[in-house]
């Protein structure tokens, strides 16, 4: 494209020159003077008008056929190129400049200035549209071009917030997870632990049991005891003898008690109370231990349930965290799918238009003054000085 935008320029440059020859020889002071000459000298046969327009027309059609033939004309019109990739041509986009100027030549020699000057309307109206077409063309691309770059900064922005998203999900699933661990653990240990202390409880409790029976045990034969001393010593049975009718040879000596059973007594006694102050220690701190233990295990069982709706709740949070994050990675697939989608869109819209805008003030600038150059000739077969 850009060797026949070159070609092209040069074909348009050489156009141009020609018509501008064309009305310097058509305009020129010893052409004008010649042909005034001409029309004096030949008035009465072809009329002075006649004549003029003839001489015009045989000079001009002259040059331009001359410059038809020049070799930078075989240049194709590259808005007629483009224009062919759409299969959409208008009458000035299908000829190029060589067909133009031939048949601009022939006019001039066929047609009367009416219909040279029609022809010259109609290139004109051609050109002019072709400006507006290429006008409206930009303005098309530089909409698309605006447009695809504010969608594509919107989508980008969209990703961002997605894969932000995403990402803070991960995070938080990942925080949950530990947190769920770590509170099952917690409801593990606390199970043990109530385990554990019911052991230690029925094995406190057997250990009660047993010393209350050992103590009371005691105390029955403690007191049993006690009370066969108290009947000897304090009731007086059995503190007489009964002495033979017949006094035996060998006497005994007068019988006294022992005086040491008080302080016998005294001890048993003091036992029994040490028996019954333990056996009521030992129930008290049974009844404390069961407490601290019914204590134990309901808060226990509070934390567990506590903990257990925690766990269910960040089962729960989790749940829901997969299923946003599993629509947000759909999300960012249909983001990174639209992305493409402009990309390629983008790059269709830099082949479609990039050479027109690159190009766009050099061949205004050009189908301008090729439409000037014609309205100038227009003038010129009109009379115009």
């Amino acid at each position: 494209m850009d060797k026949q935008w070159e070609r092209r320029s040069a074909t348009r440059t050489a156009e141009i020159e020609a018509v501008s020859e064309t009305l310097a020889i058509l305009t020129e002071d010893d052409a004008r003077d010649l042909m005034a000459k001409s029309v004096s000298l030949l008035q009465q046969r072809f009329g002075k008008v006649a004549f003029a327009a003839t001489s015009r027309r045989l000079r001009a059609a002259t040059f331009l056929r001359r410059a038809a033939q020049v070799p930078d004309f075989d240049a194709d019109d590259l808005l007629a190129a483009w224009r062919g990739r759409h299969g959409a041509m208008t009458l000035g986009a299908a000829r190029g400049p060589r067909a133009q100027l031939s048949t601009l030549a022939i006019s001039i020699q066929l047609d009367s200035f009416t219909k040279i000057k029609a022809m010259m309307d109609v290139m004109v109206a051609d050109l002019k549209k072709q400006q507006q077409e290429e006008v409206d063309f930009k303005a098309y691309c530089t909409k698309e071009f605006d447009k695809t770059e504010k969608a594509v900064y919107a989508k980008k922005q969209e990703k961002k917030d997605v894969e932000a998203k995403i990402e803070k999900l991960d995070s938080l699933m990942a925080k949950l997870a530990k947190q769920i661990e770590k509170a099952k653990k917690q409801i593990s240990e606390s199970s043990d632990e109530i385990k554990k202390a019911s052991k230690n409880r029925e094995a406190e409790n057997a250990e009660f049991q047993t010393t209350v029976a050992d103590q009371r045990a005691m105390q029955t034969i403690l007191n049993k005891a006690l009370s066969r001393l108290e009947d000897f010593y304090k009731k007086g049975k059995g503190n007489k003898l009964v002495l033979a009718e017949q006094e035996p040879p060998v006497k005994f000596n007068s019988y006294k008690k022992n005086a040491g059973a008080s302080p016998v007594m005294g001890l048993i006694l003091q036992i029994i109370e040490d028996s019954k102050k333990l056996v009521a220690e030992a129930t008290e701190a049974e009844y404390k231990a069961q407490g601290d233990y019914e204590k134990f295990v309901t808060d226990s069982n509070a934390v567990i349930k506590e903990v257990s709706n925690k766990v269910e709740a960040k089962t729960k949070a989790t749940a829901t965290a997969k299923g946003e994050s599993a629509e947000a990675k759909g999300d960012l697939e249909s983001a990174i799918g639209e992305l493409e989608s402009l990309a390629e869109y983008d790059a269709d819209l830099h082949g479609e238009c990039d050479w027109v805008l690159k190009n766009f003030d050099t061949r205004q600038k050009a189908r301008l003054q090729e439409m000037e150059a014609i309205q100038a000739a227009k003038g010129i077969l009109s009379g115009a000085k």
